[in-house]
């Protein structure tokens, strides 16, 4: 024969209420360790975007270098051609093209390149000079 609810302590210690739950906490382990795996995925999608910001930075900057030592060795008369427009091809085989080019005294040439690969965090420039040595 079944015992007629009289509140009191079922097995275990816990008394037991039809009109409340018996552990309102339940499932917040649940929630808490959802809300930390989507902290832990943001700060990993935001350490990805830094280091490809970087590493596209790394890029533009090489083809900057490229570009004006190319460009450099032009205006002295090394290799043919216009030393800007033979920055801009170098540029172009690197993946960047020329923002600016301006030829300088002493046949320095002073670059500017921009990657031509866009990100969510913009674009990456370089820029460098070169002439002949000292």
């Amino acid at each position: 024969m079944s015992r007629p609810a009289t509140g009191r302590s079922a097995p275990g210690g816990h008394r037991q209420n039809p009109e409340r739950p018996e552990n309102q906490e339940r499932g917040a382990g649940t929630v808490l360790a959802l809300g930390l795996g989507m902290l832990v995925v943001l700060a990993a999608v935001l350490i990805m975007l830094l280091a490809q910001a970087g590493a596209l930075a790394f890029r533009a900057a090489a083809a900057a270098d490229l570009a004006a030592l190319a460009a450099a060795d032009a205006a002295r008369g090394i290799t043919p051609g216009e030393p800007c427009a033979v920055a801009a091809d170098v540029a172009r085989r690197n993946g960047a093209r020329v923002l600016s080019c301006s030829e300088g005294t002493g046949s320095t040439v002073q670059v500017r390149t921009e990657l031509e690969v866009r990100t969510p965090v913009g674009g990456a420039t370089g820029l460098a000079r070169a002439g002949p040595p000292p």
